[in-house]
C-alpha cells in the first residue's frame, strides 16, 4: 500500500448510505461543506499519523477539495495547521479537486495551488477528462497526478477509444511532468 483516499458517506436514517454525488452538492450550496471537508481533513491527517505509529510511514493519504473549500481565505493555514498537529509531513497529504473546481476561477485557484503545493503537499486532478474546461490550465497549476476518470478505464481491455484516449492523457501527462 502507497496511498489511500478518504471518501466520505452519509449513513442517512431512511434511504440507507449515500455517496457523495447524492449530497456534496445541496451541502456546497448550503455552506456546510466546509465544516465537513474541515473534519475530513483532519480524520484523514489522524488516521495517517496513527497508521505511521504503527509503521506504515511511506503512505499518503489523497482529500478531496471542493470549489467552496477552496474559496475559504484560511484554507492554506487550516491545512498546514492540521499537518503540524498530527506531526505530518506535508507531502504525505494529497489534494485532489476536480476541472470544475479549477474552472471556477482559475486565478485563485492556481494561486492557493502553488501555496500549498510550495508548502509540500501533491495536488492532483480527479475525473480528468470529464470536463468541459480548456487543457491550458495544465500549464499554470502545479499538478503532480491526473486521475483519469472512470468512464475511460473500465472499459479500457475491450474500447479501443478508451485505449486511445488514455494513451494521450498518459503521454500528455509524461510531457508536463
Amino acid at each position: 500500500i502507497v496511498g489511500l483516499e478518504a471518501l466520505i458517506r452519509w449513513e442517512h436514517p431512511v434511504r440507507g448510505l449515500l455517496s457523495p454525488v447524492e449530497f456534496i452538492e445541496i451541502a456546497e450550496r448550503s455552506n456546510i461543506i466546509v465544516g465537513i471537508g474541515e473534519w475530513v481533513i483532519k480524520q484523514a491527517c489522524k488516521d495517517l499519523s496513527s497508521w505511521q505509529k504503527m509503521g506504515f510511514v511511506d503512505i499518503s493519504v489523497a482529500v478531496n477539495l471542493s470549489t467552496v473549500q477552496l474559496r475559504q481565505d484560511n484554507i492554506c493555514d487550516f491545512i498546514l495547521n492540521v499537518l503540524e498537529t498530527e506531526n505530518l509531513k506535508p507531502n504525505c497529504l494529497e489534494l485532489e479537486i476536480t476541472e470544475s473546481v479549477i474552472m471556477d476561477n482559475i486565478t485563485m485557484a492556481a494561486e492557493i495551488l502553488h501555496k500549498l503545493h510550495d508548502s509540500g503537499l501533491k495536488i492532483s486532478i480527479d475525473d480528468f477528462g470529464t470536463g468541459y474546461s480548456s487543457l491550458s490550465y495544465l500549464k499554470y497549476l502545479p499538478l503532480d497526478t491526473l486521475k483519469i476518470d472512470r468512464s475511460f478505464v473500465q472499459d479500457l481491455l475491450i474500447d479501443k477509444n478508451d485505449r486511445s484516449i488514455v494513451k494521450t492523457i498518459i503521454s500528455m501527462a509524461h510531457n508536463l511532468n
